[in-house]
């Protein structure tokens, strides 16, 4: 299939233009955002407001950028740029338009960032989001078709390394700063889990000063965000309370680059994994402390549900090639 795969030229969302590849397609990336938005300003200026003005801007964008070329599918990522004007004219160039949105629009968290998105919504054939809890808003918002899907590890950036490194870490967290996770981290060292943190804006956080000696606070390339994970022994997944998750992109990670993980328990989580046998869940930081520790003590059990959570993560299809390739097949089904 010709597919167009509008959305950032980075993290997950080029993973999955090169699964597409991968697949056997013929996968073209293009970035949506007009050079006039890709500044911080531009980041602020969406957020606050919307991305007021900026639909005709996208779709002059995209129509120069696209010129005469068809394709079968154009699978739009994120999509708070991406108007109905956009998305009408995107269906004059492809066959079947396609949302794909890993965050959840349909929330307050981010304010105003998603107008956008919610206006276009109506023009998409298909509308497919990671969570169920998205589906029954979608579908109120005006989606015509909705399709729920689970997140995935990518099967190249997320294995084991080739060379296995030494484990430096006890137990990691790789992740931004949230206000919730500033408390549960603490809790945490506080019952005397050896922790590292890494990841953006740690330094906000009204517990940094109590943390900053755990903390790297800085974003991570793949090969850095892989390599973090795979020098611990035990991983921690923690979900975003403010998008209502019930998994993430870390429950698959963790899994699929070959380190124990230890993740909040949701019924995502008790239907990915056996918990102690192929993961391990808590209820609180308490539990999870607990956990943390009883594990440590214990490097044989580490390594075996490590191997086991990975295994699962194999046989479940939590990949990118394999929600991609349930993607397209509804998409051509919308056609």
């Amino acid at each position: 299939m010709r597919i167009l795969y509008v959305g950032p030229q980075s993290g997950t969302s080029r993973h999955r233009l090169h699964a597409l590849k991968r697949l056997g397609h013929d996968a073209e990336g293009l970035d949506p955002r007009p050079p006039l938005l890709r500044s911080g300003t531009g980041y602020r200026w969406t957020n606050l407001t919307g991305a007021l003005g900026a639909g005709p801007l996208v779709r002059t964008h995209l129509r120069r950028e696209i010129g005469p070329r068809r394709f079968d599918v154009a699978l739009v990522d994120g999509g708070e740029l991406v108007g109905p004007e956009a998305v009408r004219f995107l269906k004059s160039v492809a066959g079947s338009v396609v949302s794909y949105n890993p965050d959840n629009p349909y929330l307050d968290r981010d304010g105003r960032k998603w107008r956008l998105f919610l206006e276009a919504l109506p023009d998409y054939d298909l509308v497919v989001t990671p969570r169920g809890s998205s589906v029954g808003p979608a579908r109120a918002a005006g989606a015509r078709r909705v399709l729920e899907v689970t997140f995935a590890a990518d099967e190249v950036v997320h294995r084991p390394p080739s060379d296995p490194p030494g484990r430096r870490d006890e137990v990691v967290f790789v992740g931004t700063w949230m206000p919730e996770r500033g408390p549960f981290m603490l809790d945490l060292l506080r019952a005397g889990v050896p922790l590292r943190i890494f990841g953006p804006r740690w330094s906000r956080a009204p517990e940094y000063p109590l943390l900053s000696g755990v903390v790297a606070d800085r974003y991570m390339d793949d090969a850095e965000y892989v390599g973090a994970i795979a020098e611990a022994r035990i991983a921690l997944a923690l979900l975003s309370r403010g998008n209502r998750d019930l998994h993430t992109t870390r429950s698959l990670e963790i899994p699929a680059i070959g380190t124990l993980l230890l993740a909040e328990r949701t019924a995502d989580h008790a239907a990915m994994y056996r918990d102690g046998e192929e993961a391990v869940l808590w209820d609180d930081a308490a539990e999870c402390a607990r956990g943390c520790l009883s594990l440590l003590a214990d490097p044989g059990r580490v390594a075996a549900i490590a191997a086991a959570g990975r295994a699962r993560l194999l046989r479940n299809g939590h990949l990118n090639e394999t929600v991609l390739a349930t993607i397209l097949a509804c998409a051509g089904a919308a056609t």
